[in-house]
């Protein structure tokens, strides 16, 4: 009995063996392919976000390129133009030039103001009327400057004689939050734009028009021509498709087409001609230029751009 009661203890006493904790086991090919789509979320969040900022810097580039060009230039000019009407007028007299001396006071800085003591003086043989200035050019150079470039017609007189003078200059101008302006540097002498070399190059005809439709259109333009100075929209419309040309109502007296060229276009006919009128108010010659397409429906031509 105490065999089986200490048989039964031992039994009782042996531990009880500890359950299995299922894991998930992960290889390292399934590790490699979440790394990788981390890898990838975050270049794609990253590119997301330099775009964002890009685009923003973009518009905020915009934004201040579209506040640059909407400050309204005509103030800066008026402002200019009184200027030069004001420093390129004297007489040789000291009224006239203390009269001079005030009025480029209200445009100059006291610095420039100082500077310009002695430009003019009473004791100089010349005097000067203003008779045109224009402005060229106006330009930002700055937050708040801008660089105008202007020109002065300018009759100078010395004793009995006169010249009338052209010269170009620039001045920097300076425009506050009020909206006021100053003149910061001195007129300096510069340069107007000149002509430039540029020709266009010559329209020729290609010869893809026969004669048959060259004479047909060229009696059209002749007809259409004499009548359109005049013209009413009700006449013009049996020429003219769309309104593409609208009625001028001048006095003019058609003359003639100058070279006028052909080329087809599909089955239209591009034309590109000069025609000369005789202008009744003034007596002179007028010779007007025309880049237009015809196009025949129900066999008659027409003008359609």
């Amino acid at each position: 009995m105490v065999s089986m009661r200490l048989k039964k203890k031992e039994k009782e006493a042996k531990p009880n063996k500890a359950k299995k904790v299922s894991v998930m086991k992960v290889g390292t090919h399934r590790k490699s392919i979440i790394a990788l789509w981390l890898v990838l979320i975050a270049s794609v969040s990253f590119g997301v976000y330099k775009n964002f900022t890009a685009i923003d810097m973009h518009t905020v580039h915009e934004k201040e390129v579209i506040e640059q060009r909407i400050v309204d230039t005509n103030r800066i000019e008026n402002f200019v133009k009184d200027f030069a009407k004001s420093y390129y007028s004297w007489g040789n007299n000291k009224e006239a030039i203390e009269a001079r001396t005030a009025a480029i006071s209200r445009y100059l800085t006291k610095g420039l103001q100082d500077l310009n003591v002695d430009t003019v003086r009473s004791d100089i043989p010349t005097s000067s009327i203003v008779n045109e200035v224009k402005i060229w050019n106006i330009e930002q150079a700055g937050t708040d400057e801008y660089a105008v470039l202007y020109s002065v017609d300018q009759t100078v007189t010395e004793g009995e004689k006169s010249a009338v003078l052209v010269s170009a200059y620039t001045v920097a101008v300076h425009l506050d939050s009020d909206g006021n302006m100053v003149i910061t540097k001195n007129p300096t002498i510069s340069s107007m734009p000149a002509k430039s070399s540029y020709e266009p190059k010559a329209a020729e005809s290609d010869g893809t028009v026969d004669a048959a439709t060259t004479e047909e259109v060229t009696e059209f333009l002749e007809t259409f021509f004499k009548l359109y100075p005049t013209a009413t929209d009700k006449e013009l419309s049996y020429y003219v498709a769309d309104s593409v040309l609208k009625p001028v109502n001048m006095d003019y007296l058609y003359s003639e087409l100058i070279n006028p060229l052909f080329t087809m276009d599909g089955d239209k006919v591009k034309v590109s001609v000069s025609v000369k009128y005789l202008d009744q108010r003034t007596k002179a010659a007028q010779i007007s230029q025309f880049e237009l397409v015809l196009a025949k429906t129900d066999g008659n031509w027409k003008i359609v751009g």
